[in-house]
């Protein structure tokens, strides 16, 4: 595997591996003594990008909430010296989703909810800093995970970006947060966030983690061209869309008794968008091309990532050492134009299912 040489996020200091570990498997797949293997392992190859979220593990359950820091906190614990060698990411849930266990299924993210998530979460990983903390999804009507359109009748009353982004400051004046960012934002949230930071002196977003894979190119239909023109980065995270683009459902569906994924083993993740028909339908596409041009479909889907302009840092979810492994062998894997060509066909076909 080639070098992972760090590179900048955004316009700030913060220098991230273009291969992000993350950790939502930790805490309800992963047990802490795995996760902790998992996440030397990732050191030892050169990953020094981490990131999580106060809702992780996933499938979000009341029983796991937080579960997902804590191991990170552990693993902290355990190996002084450790957390100056890593990048930490976090995030802090956006309004209610159903999950009425956090905030109380609160509808709004006020400043006052923001602060205390994120004294929360610097207690849970045991740290005194988050290097960049995030918000997980709006805190405003607008479509995200999978919802396709925007439905104006859903506006309400919510706290303002400009009321986000002076609590954000706050933290970071604090010192409890070095930098900004977002994720499963929109083109016009983007904006928004830059454009009220720069007229009130706040803190500026560096990044936006939203999906892109193969079978889910949202961000190539605008928001991509956002990012690049205000200098934020792009954190790509379901680079294998939930496992379809290993190739593990193409036979199977979504019932596989030998190497079960989290849309086989979670009754949830079969209502949602990497589990859609379609989506499996693009993605066993996908994957017999990358076997005809003989690549596994893992390597061709990540490299689709791993070497495209508009992202940063890929976010690589596993369950274990070997995945780990594998998703980083994948470092260096180069696309032909002419392979690149044929993507883009079945897309002009298939276009975005897992959107």
């Amino acid at each position: 595997m080639n070098a992972l040489d760090p590179i900048s996020l955004g316009r700030s200091a913060l220098r991230v591996t273009p291969i992000c570990l993350g950790t939502m498997t930790f805490g309800q797949q992963v047990d802490e003594a795995t996760a902790h293997t998992i996440l030397d392992h990732a050191v030892a190859r050169g990953i020094n990008f981490i990131d999580t979220a106060e809702m992780y593990a996933v499938p979000p359950r009341r029983e796991t909430f937080g579960a997902t820091e804590a191991i990170l906190g552990s693993w902290f614990a355990a190996r002084p010296g450790m957390r100056q060698n890593v990048v930490l990411a976090t995030k802090v849930a956006g309004p209610s989703r159903g999950m009425d266990w956090i905030r109380g299924g609160s509808t709004n993210l006020t400043p006052a909810d923001i602060a205390q998530a994120c004294d929360d979460s610097l207690k849970r990983l045991r740290t005194d800093v988050i290097d960049l903390y995030q918000i997980h999804w709006p805190n405003r009507n607008a479509p995200a995970f999978g919802a396709v359109y925007f439905d104006p009748a859903k506006d309400a009353e919510y706290s303002s970006i400009h009321e986000q982004l002076t609590a954000l400051t706050a933290l970071v004046k604090a010192g409890k947060v070095r930098h900004i960012g977002l994720s499963n934002e929109t083109p016009w949230g983007v904006n928004e966030f830059v454009r009220v930071a720069e007229q009130h002196g706040l803190a500026r977003i560096v990044s936006v983690q939203n999906p892109y894979a193969l079978n889910n190119r949202t961000l190539d239909n605008g928001l991509d061209e956002t990012l690049h023109r205000q200098g934020v980065s792009m954190l790509a995270y379901s680079p294998l869309a939930f496992g379809a683009l290993t190739g593990k459902y193409d036979e199977v569906g979504l019932t596989s008794p030998e190497k079960p994924g989290r849309m086989a083993i979670f009754d949830p993740m079969k209502a949602q968008r990497w589990a859609r028909p379609e989506s499996l339908a693009a993605a066993r596409l996908y994957n017999s091309l990358a076997r005809d041009h003989g690549l596994t479909p893992t390597a061709m889907a990540l490299a689709f990532c791993y070497t495209s302009w508009r992202v940063a840092s890929t976010i690589i979810g596993v369950t274990t050492k070997a995945q780990l492994d594998d998703n980083l062998d994948a470092w260096g894997t180069t696309l032909s134009p002419e392979l690149l060509a044929e993507i883009d066909k079945i897309r002009w076909l298939h276009r975005d299912p897992a959107q």
